[in-house]
């Protein structure tokens, strides 16, 4: 798939040649003055005349002609060398290849010199390789295959340049493994589904998992769980897979994901708008499980716990209701103001447990509330922490991978609001004002001392619209994150 070539961008036989170019001065552009001289200095008329642009994000294509051994050239522009940080690299590269694979061409080169040699923006175009022409399952009954790029050549003699290339591209198969789990309807991926997902994801790579049935369950003590499930047909699973990446199993970091394969609101229904999407109230199960099978291809020295509270929270006979009071794992007691607040009650069972297991750094990553999508729009995922260290290593990961974040405020003022229920321990919905804040709130109630920080992904795990890194649909986020924060 990826391969050192060590030859100049003249000699290289290839179907698309892919350069960078930037706005400064051409002539101290070693790559472009080869290529320039090649084609009898006509590629600075190409420029004045429009036809190469060296604008951020604009591709131009040329055909060689047999001035060179490639057939065709790429150029990408990168606007200017000073503005181009590794996110804005990222987005470059997915464009230009997303281009390249509409011209159905299934091999490249890449001239690193034009490009870039530095490690961390190589690991960049990995991303880009897998995300940028990742194409969604879909069940039409005729569907004509749309990737057709497959393989990378790099104009390069150093392999540390295709070791980067690889990590990036594990990174981004891992966001396209969320994707695909979020894109499948509720019908289809069950929580029974989701653990086989989960079993096929730790087969592959060697990791332990254990998947507790309805009966274990019970045992285990998951009040809040399961009586998010009580309305459903569908039986519920809670996955704990591990990566042990260290000698001994200790101080492993635990990645939390919620895991509702489809949300109807429960007798706090949904409008008939809002129900529709729902499948994606799973993104933050899909959101670790892509991050695991990226750990498992990277294989960093840590060790960490993946946990999956998963149901359906449906409406019947026998669904928990508005004013019910249920026990937790913890044995708190929890008041059930709102049944469509129901990932949170997931989530605590969840966190108790890896608290029982000795984590020591928590991670939850949740489709959780419609309040973060107003406050912070579908760009930005709304963060809370009890640990400013753990949170700046969570932060620096996300600004690596371009997956915004943005910490909301968990103060005292807040947490009282959670704890105002006059019947029970906990108000799992105390109000609309600072929805989201609360819902982080409330799932603090359970982690307690233990290093933790909440990612709410209700906002950003879908997109309206094509993008340089992907199609129209779920966009993978916080995958790559915490595949960063484990991996460095």
């Amino acid at each position: 798939m990826f391969k050192a070539v060590n030859q100049t961008v003249t000699q290289a036989e290839t179907e698309a040649m892919v350069v960078g170019i930037y706005e400064e001065n051409k002539e101290e552009q070693t790559i472009y003055q080869t290529l320039n001289e090649s084609f009898d200095y006509q590629m600075d008329d190409l420029v004045k005349s429009g036809d190469i642009s060296n604008s951020y994000g604009a591709v131009s294509k040329v055909h060689t002609l047999g001035k060179i051994n490639a057939k065709r050239i790429y150029f990408i522009g990168l606007g200017k060398k000073d503005e181009l940080d590794v996110n804005r690299f990222r987005k470059a590269m997915g464009k230009v290849l997303k281009q390249v694979n509409k011209d159905q061409i299934e091999a490249a080169t890449l001239s690193t010199e034009s490009l870039t040699e530095d490690l961390t923006f190589v690991e960049a175009i990995g991303e880009a390789f897998a995300m940028a022409n990742y194409q969604l399952q879909t069940y039409h009954t005729s569907r004509k295959p749309e990737t057709y790029l497959t393989k990378l050549d790099l104009l390069t003699d150093n392999e540390e340049l295709v070791k980067a290339l690889q990590v990036g591209y594990a990174l981004g198969q891992g966001a396209n493994t969320t994707r695909h789990l979020v894109n499948m309807p509720g019908n289809l991926l069950t929580a029974v589904d989701l653990a086989a997902f989960a079993e096929n994801i730790a087969n592959k790579h060697g990791m332990e998992i254990e998947v507790f049935e309805k009966e274990q369950i019970e045992e285990m003590g998951m009040g809040a769980l399961l009586a998010v499930n009580q309305g459903s047909k569908e039986p519920p699973r809670f996955i704990a897979m591990k990566y042990q990446g260290k000698s001994e199993w200790v101080d492993p970091v635990a990645l939390v994901g919620k895991g509702i394969t489809f949300d109807t609101g429960g007798y706090s229904i949904k409008g008939k708008e809002g129900i529709i999407g729902m499948k994606m109230d799973m993104g933050g199960a899909a959101s670790v499980l892509g991050a695991m099978d990226a750990i498992g291809q990277i294989k960093p020295e840590e060790n960490v716990m993946c946990l999956i509270p998963s149901t359906d929270n449906m409406i019947s006979g026998a669904a928990f209701k508005p004013d019910d009071v249920i026990v937790s794992m913890s044995g708190k007691t929890i008041e059930v103001r709102n049944t469509d607040a129901e990932g949170r009650l997931a989530l605590a069972d969840a966190i108790t447990y890896a608290k029982q297991q000795g984590a020591a750094k928590i991670i939850d990553v949740a489709t959780l509330t419609g309040g973060v999508v107003v406050a912070l729009g579908d760009e930005m995922t709304g963060a809370m922490t009890n640990n400013g260290e753990w949170f700046d290593e969570v932060y620096e990961a996300s600004e690596q991978t371009g997956e915004l974040i943005w910490e909301l405020p968990y103060h005292d003022v807040f947490k009282e609001k959670v704890r105002t229920s006059h019947i029970a321990d906990l108000n799992n919905s105390p109000g609309r004002k600072g929805h989201a804040v609360l819902a982080g709130c409330f799932v603090g109630e359970f982690v307690e001392d233990t290093p933790w920080v909440h990612l709410d992904i209700a906002g950003t795990a879908m997109t309206e619209s094509e993008h340089d890194l992907g199609p129209k649909g779920p966009t993978g986020v916080m995958a790559r994150t915490l595949a960063k924060v484990i991996t460095g």
